[in-house]
């Protein structure tokens, strides 16, 4: 069996992927092997499952911008809705607005007065265009009424934010909160309705005047669609034996990720309300792929 993985090796998606291989292999019995199959923010690799035969010999490990965001950007040459089974949204990954050391602002309140009195000067850096942190920083520039410069990166880079060429990052929380808590960074808010049980310390967005402020990546188990519906179950199963074990809520619960173990009914519903939403942000914030 094989496990696609939309994103390269050592990205957070990879991370968890692998040790849900892991797991699924103990469990059945057999080789599961992950495929890194990157490019397009996951697109490629959820491509590569949509058109795989379903025998539920391919699974796909997803990860939530290429099935919620990428439709609202570009032409894909598969339906979310339509090419894919969904088994289950393991868990949820906040992110974090952390900026440099020596940057005034302390809050994200401050930040918005900062921005607002110099127009142009203030940069945040992204994983890349169309990333759900490229769609948050968005979301936070439009519902602020300021103007920030986006920078986006291939992977989740802090060195320009450490070093200060860059005053902002928004980043995974599992990328950044280490060096926050080490205090290499200042962490300035987290993209949750309620605080992280991971990160307590981090106030949200929503605390600091930005009522219903939510942008959070998400993961999970899909097949192509057709994959039988008992095969769909005995994945469903085993996953949430997984996020039931406390070691692997615990391993999970430090790379600052948020146990769902949800099924595929409740995945479908989130990738269509996703859709909408992040369409609604895009249109309002005028997000091109190639800004």
């Amino acid at each position: 069996m094989r496990l696609i993985v939309g994103f390269t090796a050592g990205s957070a998606t990879d991370v968890t992927g692998r040790i849900f291989a892991q797991r699924f292999s103990e469990a059945w019995g057999q080789p599961v092997v992950v495929e890194n199959v990157a490019g397009n923010s996951g697109a490629i690799g959820v491509d590569r499952v949509a058109k795989s035969a379903p025998d539920g010999y391919t699974l796909m490990w997803a990860a939530s911008a290429a099935l919620t965001i990428l439709p609202s950007l570009q032409r894909l040459p598969f339906d979310p809705m339509k090419d894919l089974a969904p088994i289950g949204i393991a868990f949820t990954m906040p992110s974090l607005v952390v900026s440099n050391r020596d940057f005034a602002p302390r809050t994200i309140q401050e930040l918005v007065a900062y921005a607002r009195a110099n127009p142009g000067k203030v940069s945040y850096g992204t994983p890349g265009v169309g990333t759900p942190q490229h769609i948050a920083g968005e979301m936070f520039c439009h519902q602020a009424g300021i103007k920030m410069e986006h920078i986006p990166y291939r992977v989740a880079n802090m060195a320009d934010v450490l070093n200060g060429s860059v005053q902002l990052g928004i980043q995974n929380i599992g990328a950044v909160l280490p060096m926050v808590r080490d205090g290499q960074l200042r962490g300035l808010g987290i993209t949750t309705l309620q605080r992280s049980t991971n990160a307590p310390e981090m106030p949200t967005l929503v605390e600091q005047g930005f009522p219903g402020f939510e942008a959070s990546s998400w993961f999970g188990t899909m097949a192509p669609a057709g994959t039988p519906q008992s095969i769909l179950d005995r994945v469903h199963t085993t996953s949430r034996a997984i996020l039931a074990d406390p070691a692997m809520r615990q391993r999970f619960g430090g790379l600052g990720l948020e146990i769902v173990a949800g099924d595929g009914e409740q995945m479908r519903a989130t990738i269509t309300n996703d859709i909408a939403k992040w369409a609604r942000v895009i249109r309002d914030s005028g997000i091109r792929l190639q800004s």
